[in-house]
């Protein structure tokens, strides 16, 4: 475990609480209790990504081959904790309840995509999340590449016309995702560069979407991603995810993706 100083950790709690105490006819008394402010010295302990294991169940977390703090100053340590080991793991667990006993729960992930009900709010959800931010924490790392290579990079310069290109259009979709959800890019059948985005958990591998192909790239806009270093900043946010994009990564899941 390590152990951080952090000033103003916490966001500023409520100053009082308004507490009825007594009531006497038509006189009523209130009684006005102040809360301490945190100390300026906040002590964290953040935890280690190897610590982080599923239940039992068809599915695992991602390995995160890094420490948590190794992606500041682009995501935060507490963010990269809180999103890897609370978020993502309850996705996943949630994911392994819903389908243990049932037969789906030997299919790979995306045959499970290909046969969803998406009227079954509770895997919907529980699959989006887990395979979405399964992707998400496999493309990043602390010391980003810059642009993409070879293969991946001959196809963004085809299908967009240039790198910048691509990376204002992704940008524009993940900060125009209204509330929560993703931004992607996929590989459509006819083995196409696309970029798109999808609401809350939902994904392009799942049925009825606008845009559907086999996603290399994610980005979560879901305020959990980004709140403690960013706050209502999502633009900024999303300036600096290129920063921590392992593109040698992305490229293997173009190439993958176009093989089949």
């Amino acid at each position: 475990m390590k152990v951080l100083n952090q000033k103003s950790v916490l966001l500023v709690l409520t100053l009082s609480v308004i507490i009825l105490a007594t009531s006497c006819k038509k006189k009523k008394l209130t009684e006005v209790v102040e809360v301490p402010l945190p100390t300026t010295e906040q002590k964290m302990t953040i935890g280690d990504p190897e610590d982080v294991k599923a239940a039992e169940g068809a599915f695992n977390v991602v390995k995160l081959p890094f420490k948590y703090d190794a992606f500041a100053p682009t995501i935060d340590a507490m963010t990269m904790e809180i999103h890897y080991s609370r978020h993502y793991l309850t996705y996943t667990n949630n994911l392994n309840k819903a389908l243990a006993g049932t037969d789906l729960a030997t299919l790979p992930i995306e045959e499970l995509h290909k046969k969803l009900d998406m009227s079954n709010a509770e895997l919907r959800n529980n699959l989006g999340g887990y395979y979405n931010h399964s992707l998400y924490f496999e493309i990043l790392t602390p010391k980003g590449e810059g642009k993409p290579k070879d293969s991946l990079a001959t196809a963004i310069d085809r299908d967009f016309g240039s790198f910048d290109t691509f990376k204002a259009l992704f940008s524009d979709a993940a900060n125009k995702q209204f509330g929560s959800g993703w931004a992607w890019l996929v590989v459509d059948k006819a083995g196409k560069l696309q970029v798109t985005s999808t609401p809350n958990q939902d994904n392009p591998l799942m049925p009825s979407q606008t845009i559907s192909g086999k996603p290399i790239l994610a980005i979560d806009v879901w305020e959990h991603a980004y709140y403690l270093g960013y706050q209502n900043k999502r633009m900024k946010y999303i300036d600096a995810f290129f920063d921590v994009v392992n593109w040698k990564k992305v490229g293997e899941k173009y190439d993958e993706a176009i093989k089949k």
